[in-house]
């Protein structure tokens, strides 16, 4: 299969970036900002799954000091948060803990107010989900007045919440030393360090973590150094990001520089091959999106391959994406990935969504800024696909599929991340371009909007009245009220989207699938000679998924059509990568073929390790999928 470095410039990340006759950006024109101030919503800002009272101050940065203890997984050490009470009479700090956390001990200094040195403050630990508890820590009344710097500092040990994988040397790829990573995404990490685990909140930070000889760490930070005597690395994020932004790794992790700011860090087992996936086309995806969406602001766009126990596909963390390292068997999944996080640089991670509730805002934009022409047209056909075969399962009214979910207080946001925050996201997007009648003037739109809210979190609204408020013959023409199509049942509506883009410039990839369908949907198999006019050894990846997607949907099969399929295709699909596997294995399971289960224990055996325990989550694109996910219905006898 092609290399990602072979691939058409087409497959880059976005449209063509082509200069247009009188279209400029607001940023070249001077044209004045439109719409409301950055990140200021229209009421007070709740978020229900946080237990912290983050409106009563304001978090300018804060410092992790950390001892990593492999044998007994086991991080301990302690935060130190700088904060400004914004509010009269607050005498309690709340934030998000974890029961896996244990508090020793907390201080505070107030500098400039006879409190320099630390004075010990009294705590408490309360319930609050179960996903989550709240510190509520009383602070010296006196001392405390609305801008005036406070330093808050817990000494804790944090074992294995949900946010933190331990994995013994077995589980890793290498298998020779432990490694252990954390993922904060939705609210996991909380259980990593006590914060206002909301993405309302952003600061900057900086870290300390000591370590045993051999083990090397990498943290979501735009710096790093290291001290080889003293076996500590120093980290550094000098932009604000949101809790579940901050991420780390330690292990045997080695690295190549594939870019003037791009590096590839894995195992040393997987590093060859994963930059000769990716090669220097990270440095290209990125000069694609800044030519799109102005400039990437995190400095570093490193990358770094983890064992098959990450429980997702990949998590954009700023300066550091994570990205499972059995991806690497399909180029095409890969590209869509890569692409996919380095888009949530500007969407996601630079402006950010002020609650769960609206996850489309990240989601849903950095999956539209991954859309070109006829490759990705077809990946799209597979993700709307897959948005529909949710649909048909839940029912058209089932208020998941909103693309404002309202959370119910106790609600893990973890387990609302589904392929309506992605796709139907991306088709409103889509949407709003259209209304636009030129998506190179939407392009400048969205530079437009990342220059306005950079380093902010934003609500739907914020977005709708910036878009009116740049297209002011759009508001004119109230395309917010259009029936059918209103912005209030785009966002508040249940069911499919009230639009879905033009994808006819796939129709040469999508229409071969579509007659072999249509070939092997009949209760009788289909000659061998129609057949051969089907090559699927010369298919692309994306099509033979969408081929054995809606071949799913049409099953069970009759069994002399299960037959002629495995007889024709099953072992070109046991040479192709888990993509493809999954699906026809997925095929096997569900219409109880007994000939190829044998291939679906080998499958399992190769894929599927033994995991430590850790909350749902689903920050990756749709597109990607586990073995574990993908064939979670499996029970087969070993």
């Amino acid at each position: 299969m092609a290399e990602l470095h072979q691939t058409p410039t087409s497959l880059c990340c976005c449209r063509k970036s082509l200069p247009v006759s009188g279209a400029r950006c607001v940023g070249e024109s001077g044209r004045p900002s439109a719409g409301p101030v950055p990140g200021s919503p229209r009421c007070p800002l709740v978020d229900v799954a946080s237990a912290s009272n983050f409106r009563c101050f304001q978090l300018r940065h804060f410092h992790l000091d950390l001892r990593l203890n492999f044998a007994v997984k086991e991080m301990s050490g302690w935060l130190v948060l700088d904060l400004v009470p914004v509010q009269l009479g607050v005498c309690t700090l709340v934030l998000d803990t974890h029961p896996s956390l244990l508090i020793h001990s907390i201080d505070c200094k107030v500098p400039g107010a006879g409190l320099e040195e630390p004075v010990s403050l009294t705590y408490r630990v309360d319930p609050f989900t179960d996903y989550g508890s709240s510190l509520n820590i009383s602070l010296p009344t006196a001392a405390v007045k609305p801008g005036r710097l406070i330093q808050i500092t817990v000494r804790y040990t944090t074992t294995d919440g949900p946010a933190i994988w331990w994995l013994d040397s077995e589980l890793t790829c290498g298998q020779t030393r432990p490694l252990v990573f954390t993922q904060g995404h939705s609210v996991c990490n909380r259980s990593f360090f006590p914060c206002f685990d909301t993405p309302a909140v952003k600061s900057t930070y900086t870290a300390t973590v000591r370590v045993p000889d051999g083990v090397t760490v990498l943290m979501s930070a735009s710096r790093s150094s290291y001290s080889k005597q003293d076996r500590v690395f120093q980290f550094s994020m000098e932009y604000p990001v949101p809790s579940y932004l901050v991420a780390l790794v330690a292990g045997e992790l080695q690295h190549v520089d594939v870019g003037p700011r791009s590096r590839v860090w894995a195992e040393p087992c997987l590093l060859s091959c994963a930059v000769k996936k990716l090669g220097g086309s990270v440095e290209r995806w990125l000069g694609v999106a800044e030519d799109l969406f102005g400039p990437y602001l995190w400095g570093r766009c490193d990358i770094v391959f983890l064992p098959p126990s990450f429980p997702i596909v990949a998590m954009e963390n700023p300066c550091l994406t994570f990205i499972i390292a059995s991806i690497l068997e399909s180029s095409e999944f890969l590209l869509i990935d890569v692409i996919h996080e380095i888009a949530h640089g500007w969407f996601g991670n630079a402006v950010t969504n002020a609650t769960w509730e609206e996850m489309w805002l990240s989601e849903g934009l950095a999956t539209y800024a991954c859309s070109s022409e006829a490759f990705t047209c077809l990946e799209t056909v597979v993700r709307l696909d897959a948005l529909h075969r949710q649909l048909r399962l839940l029912g058209d009214n089932n208020p998941v599929s909103k693309l404002q979910v309202k959370f119910e207080p106790g609600v893990n946001p973890s387990t609302l991340m589904n392929l309506f925050t992605y796709e139907k996201g991306f088709c409103f997007v889509s949407y709003l371009s259209e209304l636009c009648g030129d998506v190179r003037r939407f392009d400048c739109f969205l530079r437009d909007y990342i220059s306005e809210f950079k380093f902010k979190s934003v609500v739907a609204q914020d977005l709708i009245d910036y878009f009116l408020g740049y297209f002011p013959e759009l508001k004119d023409a109230a395309v917010a009220q259009r029936e059918g199509l209103e912005f209030e049942r785009w966002l508040s509506g249940c069911g499919p989207p009230p639009y879905e883009p033009d994808l006819s410039a796939g129709g040469a990839l999508i229409r071969p699938v579509q007659d072999l369908c249509e070939l092997w949907r009949s209760s009788d198999p289909p000659d061998l000679q129609t057949l051969s006019t089907f090559d699927l050894s010369a298919w692309s990846t994306f099509q033979i998924v969408l081929f054995l997607d809606r071949m799913l949907d049409h099953s069970p099969l009759p069994h002399d059509v299960m037959v002629s399929l495995s007889g024709s295709y099953s072992s070109l699909f046991d040479g192709l990568n888990a993509e493809v596997q999954i699906r026809w294995l997925q095929m096997v399971v569900r219409n109880t073929f007994y000939p190829d289960l044998p291939r679906v224990r080998a499958f399992l055996h190769k894929h599927v390790r033994t995991s430590p325990p850790a909350a749902t989550a689903t920050a990756s694109p749709a597109a990607g999928t586990t073995a574990a996910i993908a064939l979670r219905d499996v029970n087969v006898s070993a």
